[in-house]
């Protein structure tokens, strides 16, 4: 059974100017990318809590980047899917837009997406823990661990934001930006309880905007979308974009 898309919405897509993105794991996960809550080997024995934070780095580096290391393994052969190429399409068809992003497995850029910002860093950069520079690094697995700055020999941390550490202040204000000035609001794969993402869509509604919510369950965020259409990313982006006569 196709899921049927309101012909209002469709006509809010063509027409839309301004339009801001927020995603999440939802999102990821159609892509197979683990929730890392650890089922195998090693990780049993631990919690991400226990290793994405800076005390756990301060601690032990090396079986934090060991974490990282299996980590980047899962995600370097994954694929977008059609959620993921859907936004890096919509991207292309209006005059405004930015993709706010709280997945860090950089498979939005994979599907083209180009005017966004990683609220939550990305797992394919690296950073200076003396210098504070910030580097792609992609390859699988690192031939050192942990790595060490080529440029000082300091070591090096994934480019991540980490439990206990606030979110880089201009990709923040970088997305109340866009916000506050967009037209359409698309939220898609998060539960809408993480703040202060949660609050974006909160703040385009109260600017005019349209809310747009694609999510397989109803969330705190339902109530004040436009339109909530209810199931997986992947496959409400297909239909939407089957709707817009547009190609994934």
């Amino acid at each position: 059974m196709r899921l049927e898309i309101p012909r209002e919405l469709v006509k809010a897509l063509n027409e839309a100017e301004k339009v801001a993105v927020l995603t999440g794991a939802g999102v990821s996960a159609e892509s197979g990318v683990p929730t890392f809550r650890g089922k195998e080997g090693l990780w049993r024995r631990y919690s991400p809590q226990e290793l994405a934070t800076p005390e756990a780095f301060a601690r032990d580096p090396q079986l934090v980047w060991e974490w990282y290391n299996w980590r980047r393994g899962l995600i370097a052969p994954l694929e977008p899917n059609p959620a993921h190429r859907f936004i890096a399409r919509l991207e292309k068809e209006v005059p405004w837009f930015l993709l706010i992003t709280q997945n860090i497995d950089g498979l939005h850029q994979k599907a083209g997406s180009v005017r966004m910002v990683e609220l939550h860093g990305n797992i394919w950069k690296v950073r200076c823990t003396k210098e504070g520079t910030v580097k792609e690094d992609r390859r699988v697995p690192l031939p050192e661990i942990p790595p060490r700055c080529e440029n000082c020999g300091a070591l090096l941390r994934p480019h991540v934001v980490w439990f206990g550490e606030p979110l880089p202040v201009d990709a923040l204000e970088g997305a109340m930006e866009a916000a506050e000035n967009c037209d359409l609001f698309l939220v898609v794969g998060t539960s809408g309880v993480v703040y202060p993402a949660a609050a974006l869509p909160q703040v385009a509604r109260s600017h005019g905007a349209l809310v747009v919510e694609i999510d397989p369950e109803e969330t705190p965020l339902t109530s004040l979308a436009t339109w909530s259409l209810q199931g997986k990313a992947g496959e409400v982006t297909r239909e939407l974009a089957r709707e817009l006569g547009w190609e994934l």
